[in-house]
């Protein structure tokens, strides 16, 4: 029986990993880098060991060995995944939870991989040397890795070998390796996966299928389960191509077959994950499980019982990301200030019953920065029905208070209240539908959140005033002139608002009427509707909440500070990172849209594209150089027409 584990991850799996040892009777150790030295994860476990990387297997079963742990749990990610890690862990005397070190062999290399499928009659499609392809358009995989790094879409000859040198390098700081392959891209298939759990005395279990087609950069954003519109013969035969492919490499504990199901309905196989998803929950909410539980029991020897339990009603995950989807969905960075999910019923577990859960790797003050992954937190909702536990989970999404970076909350929020994906008609192309981008806030709101946000400042500013203290909000000698404030949008719309106070109440530049103004909470009325928008101001940003959306409005000075004047056409950093290839030089002339440079972040590439035609009048960095967010890299003079042409 195991006493102690050892968790090698961090984040959310690992409150995951330990919050099931906790309910087990295991005491949990958490391995942290010096990064994570107060993240939660960290707080959570009984004991805790410094590492220098989560990538260091060396310094992780040290780190077991050093705690007195029985076994490892390599969550996901990482050296999740890694054959050399696992049986490392069991050289040292220590119990593995996952599949045996040959299976992970088996299915480290892709291209290895989708030859013992096919030898093992699981549907596959068809490999191609990146340097023999003319048929378009292809995709390049990464054969070591997934989570969509190393993956590029290609459709004409004249992208290929960018593309393949792109993938390669992505590839080779992601994984380690800069093997690629190309195989043809299926125009809106379906991601489809089957969920397996196996024990070690011959029983494989299917646990239903998943839906994750709801990606961007080829990473999933939306999973349920099951998945929608599958006739029962069709899961009849992915269970069955399933099975064939755990029994065919051995396979012990919990893991996932992926397969692309074409418009057609035929499926062909993608990989086999040797680990537990991230979309675990939806998993473990249909079937009443805990999967991470039954890892553990499985290495301890547990028999499962003939058949699985059966499923009962639908339950879908929202993965919440630090990231701009209208900006090609560059990872945030920052301080997380506040987090609040309303309504959750449970945290790393199964609900009760039907119910929302929450699994999140952050709270209020985290900093989230560019080492890791931008996931913040996956939000599931388990109902009955499909259509109730999309509603449940858009409305906590839409509800939810997050303030401090950009995310994807609004692109979810409508992702799930679309009626293509209400109607079961999803895709891998799904996010590129129009208005999903959109913010919830209609644009055309923002002044009257801005207004919310000046009557809240002003109280604030009153509270803490040393004189005068006792002269009402928005008060004037002359009740014509209104007070007036400033506020700057995310994507730089400059917004002004005025109010005052009358003998017979306030006055707003906007025409609404003020039910109420505290520093939390202002409540206007349009139309005799009382709207409440609450009000959260950190840095002289203020985080506007309200039933229309969210919003977070900037108060720009009244004077401008000359030190953070720059010159006119600059162009700064969207993210710390490091900037891998220069593609542009002084003095050429770019068209808007043209990649400047690469920057490195998170081991993926993310272009900077110049926001304007015109002349590259300076670059500020080099290949190889470090930089911070907002920092200016690089300066596009406008080109000015000769009046003789």
């Amino acid at each position: 029986m195991i006493a102690r584990l050892l968790v090698a991850n961090r984040g959310e799996i690992a409150r995951r990993v330990i919050r099931t040892c906790r309910t087990l009777g295991i005491s949990p150790v958490a391995a942290f880098s010096r990064i994570d030295e107060k993240a939660p994860h960290v707080r959570d476990a009984d004991l805790t060991v410094l590492v220098e990387s989560y990538l260091d297997g060396p310094a992780l079963v040290a780190a077991a060995r050093a705690a007195g742990a029985d076994a490892v749990h390599p969550g996901y990610g990482f050296l999740s995944e890694n054959a050399g890690f696992a049986q490392a862990v069991q050289a040292a005397g220590l119990t593995w939870i996952g599949p045996p070190p040959e299976a992970i062999e088996a299915m480290g290399s892709k291209i290895a991989a989708k030859k013992l499928m096919a030898d093992a009659g699981v549907p596959v499609l068809p490999e191609l040397d990146p340097s023999a392809v003319d048929t378009f358009p292809v995709l390049v995989k990464a054969s070591a890795g997934g989570g969509g790094r190393g993956m590029r879409i290609v459709r004409s000859a004249a992208e290929l070998a960018g593309a393949v040198e792109s993938a390669r390098r992505e590839a080779e700081a992601a994984f380690g390796d800069p093997a690629v392959f190309c195989e043809p891209y299926v125009e809106a298939g379906r991601h489809v996966e089957v969920q397996i759990l196996a024990d070690t005395h011959g029983t494989v279990w299917t646990l239903g299928e998943r839906d994750c087609s709801i990606q961007r950069r080829h990473q999933k954003i939306v999973e349920e389960c099951p998945a929608p519109g599958l006739v029962p013969a069709a899961r009849r035969a992915l269970w069955s191509a399933a099975e064939r492919a755990a029994r065919a490499i051995g396979y012990t504990g919990a893991g996932t077959v992926e397969f692309l199901l074409d418009p057609s309905g035929d499926f062909h196989f993608l990989e086999v994950n040797t680990r537990l998803q991230v979309e675990h929950p939806v998993t473990e909410c249909v079937y009443g499980l805990d999967l991470v539980a039954l890892q553990i029991r499985i290495a301890e020897g547990l028999a499962l019982d003939a058949e699985p339990p059966e499923p009962r009603g639908h339950a879908i995950e929202a993965r919440l990301y630090a990231e701009d989807p209208a900006a090609g969905w560059l990872p945030q960075a920052g301080t997380l200030h506040h987090f609040a999910v309303p309504g959750v019923d449970a945290e790393f577990a199964v609900p009760p019953h039907y119910g929302l859960r929450l699994d999140s790797g952050v709270e209020d003050g985290s900093v989230i920065g560019t080492q890791y992954d931008p996931m913040l937190a996956k939000l599931i909702a388990w109902a009955p029905t499909r259509e109730e536990a999309a509603r449940r989970l858009a409305t906590a999404l839409a509800g939810s208070r997050i303030h401090g970076v950009g995310t994807n909350r609004d692109l979810l929020v409508r992702a799930l209240r679309d009626p293509s994906f209400l109607a079961g008609d999803v895709s891998t192309a799904f996010v590129s539908r129009p208005g999903l981008m959109d913010p919830l806030l209609d644009p055309a709101d923002r002044p009257v959140a801005a207004l919310a946000a000046a009557l809240a400042g002003a109280v604030r500013r009153r509270a803490s005033a040393h004189v005068q203290r006792g002269v009402p909000l928005g008060w004037r000698n002359n009740p014509s002139q209104l007070s007036s404030a400033v506020f700057s949008a995310p994507d730089g719309e400059r917004i002004e608002v005025g109010y005052g106070l009358t003998r017979s109440g306030y006055s707003t530049s906007l025409g609404l009427a003020v039910s109420s103004a505290r520093a939390d909470l202002v409540e206007l009325v349009r139309d005799g509707v009382v709207v409440p928008f609450s009000v959260a101001v950190v840095d002289e940003v203020s985080f506007v909440d309200s039933p229309w959306g969210s919003v977070a409005l900037a108060e720009e000075p009244v004077f401008a500070d000359p030190a953070e004047a720059v010159d006119p056409g600059s162009l700064r950093a969207p993210m710390p990172g490091t900037v891998i290839r220069v593609l542009a030089a002084e003095g050429s002339r770019v068209e808007a849209g043209d990649p400047l440079l690469i920057l490195e972040a998170m081991k993926m590439e993310h272009p900077v594209l110049a926001p304007h035609a015109g002349l590259v009048a300076s670059l500020h960095v080099t290949e190889g150089q470090q930089v911070e967010a907002g920092s200016v890299v690089a300066v596009i003079a406008a080109v000015i027409a000769d009046p003789e042409d």
